[in-house]
């Protein structure tokens, strides 16, 4: 049976991915006490493509970073689930860091990162309200235009 945040999440048409195995050596997650940080997770979309790939300001405009960085919230769920079974047993979002890949000059990376905190409140209510940085860099893997981690509490 699925618990409200599942529910939720299939009320706006989402459905999870397998969660992407790591790329070197590194771990999805990492589960300490009562908080799971989760690796970042890049812009793939269902289908395993980039959704947006690119500089924001240089050809990315900024809907297409926020849909990139509501992709990227989804994997973050992806790995949470994977690892504790259902996504009910986050008590709180306590952290969203996002790196926007930025042309020189690109200032709007708030503006993109709000597509994953949106999702994390959407899904959580208050308890998806969270902690957050955002930093422009010049360049992220695979050209993605976004790239976003995560520290959760779970219980």
């Amino acid at each position: 049976m699925a618990g409200m945040a599942e529910k939720t999440l299939a009320t706006l048409g989402i459905s999870l991915p397998s969660p992407a195995s790591p790329v070197a050596n590194y771990v999805g997650c990492v589960r300490t006490g009562n908080l799971l940080v989760v690796s970042g997770q890049l812009c793939f979309g269902a289908e395993g493509k980039l959704v947006a790939k690119g500089q924001l300001g240089g050809g990315v405009s900024i809907e297409d970073g926020q849909q990139a960085a509501r992709a990227c919230a989804i994997n973050l769920l992806a790995q949470i689930k994977a690892v504790l079974g259902e996504l009910d047993k986050v008590t709180r979002v306590v952290r969203l860091g996002g790196f926007i890949n930025s042309a020189p000059g690109f200032s709007d990376g708030p503006k993109v990162m709000n597509g994953a905190s949106d999702l994390m409140v959407e899904v959580f209510g208050d308890k998806g309200r969270h902690a957050r940085s955002t930093v422009g860099v010049s360049a992220l893997p695979a050209d993605a235009a976004v790239e976003v981690e995560g520290l959760f509490e779970v219980s």
